[in-house]
């Protein structure tokens, strides 16, 4: 089968198309023939490499999928119709399965966890081996380019909103970055769950998009002070929750827009991973700053659902074949997209 391998970090010119065995599914496992595969951040990081971290190379990255079953593994029964030529998706997340974490829905919390395309290869290839129990059947009313844009960003701004910083209905919400997956996917869902939201973006484009979703105030932060304007939009109030991935210098700032309670949730640091915190904020006004990675499989379930009913949709940039995978991390890396870029092989 044809993959995209990184076999050393560096730019994206050590992406390589390459013929590569096909995988086999074992026991408990099925081999999915993808249909469509989208990059996240996390694939221009195992591609860059980081330091301090060890990424097993080769690698193929690659964490969004969605294809067909073409094979399964022994013991794997026919359950939920998920028989040999079922459409499904991919869940991202890797765990163990079988300690008190997993076995209580903290999958992301799994001394095991891993995500795929980071820990195994991934799903940018013709082929790839999951556990049977992370494929789930993809609703009809979505394609499979839609289905492989939503997984690993809609899970994730699922978990910050309603896992970590337990979202109520009426409150207000400010998402970071409009253009991004995760912030996409936040703005629905924050707008599901009946918040109001802020969020920024550095182009027209974008904010006009980010309106389209359902964001109810927009903010050029090339343009304007965003926590200033912030300040102002909620009545000098701050709002209850910030949705943040950028880290460096906005964080600070995004800290300064939280209200009294206030939660902001990180995800990354795209930007930079130190920051400036004023602890009197955060103590005196009973503010709480939350760590995210991912979400587990049972909210994943959760989210089907709602794209089964129609409730939220896939955000997507733009469709590339496979072969084109170096101009897709550029796309990515220089913050030309809003959504996703979807790679078919």
């Amino acid at each position: 089968m044809k993959a995209a391998l990184v076999r050393e970090h560096g730019g994206p010119e050590v992406l390589r198309i390459e013929d590569v065995p096909t995988p086999e599914p074992g026991p408990g496992e099925v081999l999915v023939r993808v249909r469509a595969a989208a990059i996240n951040h996390l694939d221009l990081w195992v591609r860059r490499g980081i330091p301090g971290a060890a990424f097993h190379l080769p690698n193929v990255g690659g964490g969004d999928v969605s294809g067909d079953i073409a094979a399964l593994g022994a013991g794997v029964p026919i359950a939920g119709g998920l028989d040999v030529g079922a459409p499904v998706m991919v869940i991202p997340t890797l765990s163990c399965g079988v300690c008190e974490r997993c076995l209580s829905g903290a999958d992301p919390l799994c001394r095991s966890f891993g995500v795929l395309g980071e820990t195994t290869w991934g799903g940018l290839a013709e082929y790839v081996v999951v556990p049977r129990a992370n494929v789930v059947a993809k609703p009809e009313s979505l394609t499979y380019e839609d289905a492989a844009a939503v997984s690993l960003t809609f899970l994730t701004a699922w978990h910050m909103l309603i896992g970590r910083a337990q979202l109520r209905h009426g409150e207000t919400v400010l998402v970071q970055a409009a253009g991004s997956g995760v912030s996409t996917a936040a703005i629905q869902i924050a707008k599901h769950f009946g918040a109001t939201v802020i969020t920024t973006a550095s182009h027209p484009r974008k904010l006009a998009a980010a309106k389209d979703l359902g964001a109810d105030h927009v903010i050029n932060y090339k343009e304007q002070d965003f926590a200033g304007q912030v300040r102002n939009l909620t009545g000098k109030k701050g709002v209850d929750v910030v949705i943040e991935h950028v880290g460096g210098e906005t964080f600070e700032k995004s800290a300064r827009c939280l209200g009294w309670g206030g939660r902001l949730v990180t995800c990354g640091a795209t930007t930079g991973a130190k920051a400036h915190v004023n602890l009197r904020h955060l103590f005196f006004k009973g503010q709480s700053l939350l760590g995210s990675t991912m979400g587990s499989k049972a909210e994943y379930h959760a989210l089907v659902k709602l794209f089964a009913a129609e409730k939220l949709r896939a955000v997507i940039d733009r469709v590339l074949p496979l072969s084109d995978i170096a101009d897709a991390h550029r796309a990515l890396e220089n913050r030309e997209v809003f959504g996703k870029v979807v790679l078919t092989p």
